[in-house]
């Protein structure tokens, strides 16, 4: 495989991540360190300033199953999403699948394009349009059908950041990417719609380290991590740390929206 082929997340990777907070001020010093080894991925590109908007609808179980499955550290967890890009969301959009198993992260996507893509999600036995994608492909969107309908998933909240990601251009696959102005909003329906929606900024006081107001990724796989990377993380002295941007959108969403129970989904104390 090609290293310009893994400018386009494949539909199935295994890999690990690595995440940390920092200040915005090391943002352009870490940047220039990836950009010796990595050249921005195609939708920092497209964007003067390098960062483009990610949209992410969470899906649920109505008791959050795996909400719950994620506040208990379970090994074996995953998390159901529909992801768009840009700051007026269109097609394509993706359905993807994040399963952690220990340390280890398995990422399953799927492209649609169908103007109808949410019946496929709210009607048993509705047929979405594939297009030209490949078998894996499509087998990842029936998989991710299966797992709406086993579960009874349905959307819980919007999440929307500004992402600046590096891509490897010596390494099969291997990213570094940093996420800022996160904002949420509780959604209950199948849209992307901005002017729908009533969003919530993070509060970086209450959920960052202090002054640490980015979230730094770096993704490789499982199976090796770049001497690079290593590096990067020894040059700049990071620590690291969990974060989950669907438990913080919980937080913030019912924090704002629900009175008697604010701090409690489904007998979930946070």
């Amino acid at each position: 495989m090609s290293l310009d082929s893994q400018k386009v997340m494949p539909p199935q990777i295994e890999r690990i991540e690595m995440k940390f907070t920092i200040p915005y001020s090391m943002v352009d010093p870490i940047s220039d360190f990836a950009s010796v080894y990595c050249s921005l991925d195609k939708y920092s590109t497209e964007n003067e300033n390098g960062y483009y908007r990610v949209n992410n609808l969470y899906l649920d179980s109505p008791d959050y199953l795996l909400l719950r499955m994620r506040l208990m550290g379970v090994d074996n967890r995953f998390n159901l999403r529909v992801r768009s890009y840009g700051d007026d969301p269109g097609f394509p959009y993706f359905f993807e699948i994040k399963q952690r198993m220990g340390q280890i992260i398995r990422k399953y996507r799927s492209k649609v394009s169908d103007h109808n893509w949410y019946r496929v999600l709210t009607e048993p036995g509705y047929v979405l349009v594939v297009g030209n994608a490949n078998n894996l492909e499509d087998r990842n969107k029936k998989l991710f059908e299966r797992m709406v309908h086993s579960y009874n998933a349905s959307p819980k909240v919007f999440t929307q950041y500004s992402r600046k990601a590096w891509v490897s251009d010596v390494d099969e696959y291997a990213r570094v990417t940093f996420d800022r102005e996160l904002q949420y909003a509780l959604e209950t329906e199948y849209d992307f719609n901005m002017r729908h929606k009533t969003i919530v900024p993070c509060d970086p006081e209450t959920v960052f380290d202090p002054d640490c107001s980015v979230i730094l990724e770096l993704k490789c796989y499982s199976s090796f991590v770049p001497l690079w990377m290593i590096d990067l993380i020894r040059y700049f002295n990071l620590s690291r740390r969990s974060f989950s941007k669907y438990v913080t959108g919980i937080r913030e969403v019912l924090g704002m929206n629900v009175y008697a129970s604010a701090s409690t989904v489904a007998g979930v104390q946070f």
